[in-house]
């Protein structure tokens, strides 16, 4: 932990290295290290990693989610979708995977279920602007601005800047003095 504290990686993912080594199938460092190696932009090490994470650790949400977001970041949408929905299934009240899910929903140009997913994230969620933002944008795409509009206002309550760009790239204006 010192090493991670001091930002020496190498040294670091060493250590986690001869954990695995002295305690294999260890999930502490199995998710240690795919985590330095995305971290250090080693992304298909780290899904390697993670995948071997997940045939030891199955049921464990956390996992998945960083396997979803791993596969997200990756443009590998579909993947990331079967990931998100494991995570959910796991722990219905990560928010996180529940907006990973939405967006890669978007991705997929699958706006209706986008649009239950993002809703469960405001749920859990509801004073993050990020899927309150990203909702909005589903709505406008699919032609309901009063539902968009109703997000904005809503917004503009508690993050007035992520409103006002709603207002600027939608062209919704929530109010007249917007």
């Amino acid at each position: 932990m010192a090493l991670l504290v001091f930002g020496r990686r190498e040294p670091a993912l060493r250590v986690f290295q001869s954990m695995l080594a002295e305690f294999p199938g260890d999930a502490y460092a199995l998710a240690s290290i795919a985590s330095l190696q995305a971290q250090s932009g080693a992304t298909q090490a780290a899904l390697a990693t993670t995948e071997q994470l997940l045939a030891l650790h199955p049921d464990d949400g956390t996992h998945w989610f960083n396997y979803g977001f791993l596969l997200e970041a990756s443009e590998r949408y579909a993947e990331a979708e079967a990931a998100f929905r494991r995570t959910v299934e796991l722990r219905p009240s990560l928010d996180r995977a529940w907006y990973g899910l939405g967006l890669c929903l978007i991705r997929l140009g699958r706006l209706d279920e986008a649009v239950d997913a993002l809703k469960r994230n405001t749920q859990l969620q509801p004073m993050s602007p990020y899927g309150w933002y990203q909702l909005a944008r589903v709505h406008v795409d699919r032609q309901e601005p009063d539902e968009a509009l109703r997000i904005i206002r809503h917004l503009s309550r508690f993050e007035p800047k992520v409103a006002a760009q709603l207002e600027r790239e939608t062209g919704l204006l929530a109010s007249p003095a917007s």
